[in-house]
């Protein structure tokens, strides 16, 4: 496994943000093992979750000139963090999130922050995809609100590698509908890979294994 891969997933379970048990996903599906990244709760730990998105956005992207945004309310922290780490590299992003109701007062509108112009370009920053559910929901929203402009990409901190509406997976169903790439800093499988390492996961890795039968992408 890549030294990366390791540093990142070590982060998640010590920021709390990979936990194992029963859960249900916003697809209404039952998951043995959930990615939270509502958990990041110190400065210590926003700042590396940043790191990780800024250093896959200059690694996939490169020094693409693109608006970061994060959909309301997880992706908020994460917008905002990648474009600090994002700036520390010489990259000066601007960044945007909505509100999940609409102000009518004020300024009024559905987001906060920058406004995208005609025909920029957007990055789509978000914890994870499941079924491709939220994604879906994000893309109505910047469509309705935003229609002239192009989302170049989407990074998520992992690929669940399941199934969306069909048999293919979410994230390559979500590429295929909407035409844009979706990158993950990992994937379940370097999960159960860190994970056998140690014998006392062999629970996890077997409740793991037994949903991927069920939910897994077969493509």
């Amino acid at each position: 496994m890549e030294a990366y891969k390791r540093e990142f997933i070590e982060f998640l379970q010590s920021a709390g943000v990979l936990k194992f048990g029963d859960f249900t996903a916003k697809s209404g599906r039952k998951i043995p093992y959930f990615i939270n990244a509502g958990e990041i709760k110190t400065g210590e730990h926003i700042s590396k979750l940043g790191s990780f998105y800024a250093k896959a956005y200059l690694d996939k992207l490169g020094r693409l000139d693109a608006a970061l945004y994060g959909p309301a309310y997880k992706g908020i922290s994460i917008a905002v963090s990648a474009s600090i780490a994002l700036a520390g590299e010489g990259l000066n992003l601007p960044f945007f999130f909505n509100r999940k109701e609409v102000k009518d007062h004020g300024e009024g509108g559905i987001f906060v922050g920058y406004k995208p112009g005609e025909n920029e370009k957007v990055v789509i920053v978000e914890d994870v995809i499941t079924a491709g559910t939220a994604i879906r929901e994000t893309m109505d929203i910047l469509n309705a609100a935003l229609p002239t402009v192009e989302v170049a990409a989407t990074f998520v901190m992992v690929d669940r590698k399941e199934k969306g509406k069909g048999e293919k997976g979410a994230m390559v169903e979500i590429e295929e509908q909407f035409g844009f790439p979706v990158y993950s800093v990992v994937d379940v499988y370097d999960i159960i890979e860190y994970l056998e390492e140690n014998p006392e996961n062999e629970e996890n890795v077997a409740r793991i294994r037994k949903y991927l039968e069920v939910y897994g992408a077969k493509g």
